[in-house]
């Protein structure tokens, strides 16, 4: 593997999922098993074509079954994972239908929710991870001329000890997986600085809702917007789904699942953003607060000596401390509704979309027009 990568002049270092891990430990218990011989490294593919050689630990050997497990490494884009093992235990059974079976143990989650792709009832070893994980015990079979007995089946039992505590640091709490972690990887190779990860476990949170039944969403940016919801609002928070930064792709996927109504709330440092048609909140990407306040209070008709103690403002709420003061406050719905009319026209006008802004105390700021009205249909 190319272990590291150049990102805007930076050096980052690649690493592999759980999904790799899984693989290696199914691949390495399965020879060591087989050929009783004891092994410190494993060779396997990745469906991005890069191969790992990845080292084996936690080796336990015994009379009908063999234990190893291989530690994750998540490069420079650590996750709650990283560091922990994935173990796989490989045994000989009675014949089933199918020679390799797979299954999950301690620490790896079940899925409780329609809407994933891993079947309720079963364990949370993704598509993907499962396909790696079949292969590579093939391989075992293929490239060494083992043969099976005819009358046994493998079984593979993916297991983490540690994934029961490390779930809760996870969004599979959220996701209705439960008692631990998820298997996953698409490609079997952790980028370093990627969001496209937590884009997708984004998405596949609004996919489940829909497959649950719901045809509107709350999308919030993170925890003071679900506070602001629950405590304010007083909405069931089955409904609500965190967006990050990532306003313009979260709006895009809703209407791609297929959601017709979008109830949006987050305080005034992004939302001000989105009310100026800027789709991804994150600062390293655009932060032009001031500059949308100032413009909007000049509409107002805003004299000039306030508009430059705003400009001195270096946060939101500093901005908001003086805007309360005066005879402006009106400026907080006129933002919520330009935050409205940009994300329904980023949406070709095609969704719903209404709008509740606060400050960091919760305190409700102000709303779109329409915005009690789309609330009450959550209710």
């Amino acid at each position: 593997m190319q272990e590291y990568v150049y990102i805007d002049g930076k050096k980052y270092k690649r690493g592999y999922t759980t999904g790799s891990c899984a693989a290696a430990a199914s691949k390495a218990s399965v020879y060591m098993l087989l050929t009783n011989k004891k092994i410190e490294n494993i060779n396997i593919d990745t469906p991005k074509g890069i191969p790992l050689t990845l080292g084996v630990k936690n080796i336990e050997l015994r009379d009908n079954s063999s234990t190893c497990s291989i530690q994750k490494d998540g490069g420079d884009d650590i996750d709650a994972t990283h560091n922990m093992n994935i173990f796989a235990k490989a045994e000989l059974i009675n014949k089933e239908d199918e020679d390799i079976i797979v299954t999950g143990g301690i620490g790896v989650g079940l899925v409780t929710k329609k809407g994933l792709s891993v079947e309720v009832g079963k364990h949370a070893i993704n598509p993907v991870p499962m396909k790696m994980i079949k292969s590579e015990v093939s391989k075992v079979l293929g490239e060494n001329k083992i043969l099976l007995p005819k009358d046994k089946s493998l079984k593979i039992t993916i297991f983490a000890p540690e994934g029961v505590e490390i779930a809760k640091k996870t969004f599979n709490p959220r996701l209705g997986i439960v008692g631990g972690i998820s298997i996953l990887g698409t490609t079997g190779i952790v980028e370093p600085m990627s969001e496209e990860g937590w884009k997708k476990s984004l998405s596949i949170e609004m996919e489940m809702k829909k497959a649950q039944g719901l045809d509107k969403i709350i999308l919030v940016p993170g925890n003071h917007g679900e506070e602001f919801i629950r405590e304010h609002l007083q909405i069931d928070m089955s409904n609500c789904v965190r967006m990050s930064n990532f306003v313009g792709y979260m709006l895009s996927e809703a209407k791609r699942i297929g959601f017709k109504k979008i109830l949006m709330a987050g305080h005034i440092g992004k939302f001000i953003k989105i009310s100026a048609g800027i789709f991804n909140t994150h600062s390293k990407v655009c932060d032009a607060r001031n500059e949308i306040m100032i413009s909007n209070l000049a509409l107002m008709g805003a004299p000039l000596e306030f508009l430059k103690e705003i400009n001195k403002c270096v946060t939101a709420e500093g901005a908001v401390e003086i805007i309360d003061k005066s005879e402006y406050t009106d400026i907080y719905n006129i933002l919520c509704n330009k935050c409205k009319q940009r994300a329904e026209q980023y949406l070709h006008n095609e969704v719903e979309v209404e709008v509740y802004m606060f400050k960091m105390d919760k305190s409700m700021l102000g709303k779109s027009d329409k915005a009690d009205l789309l609330m009450e249909e959550f209710r």
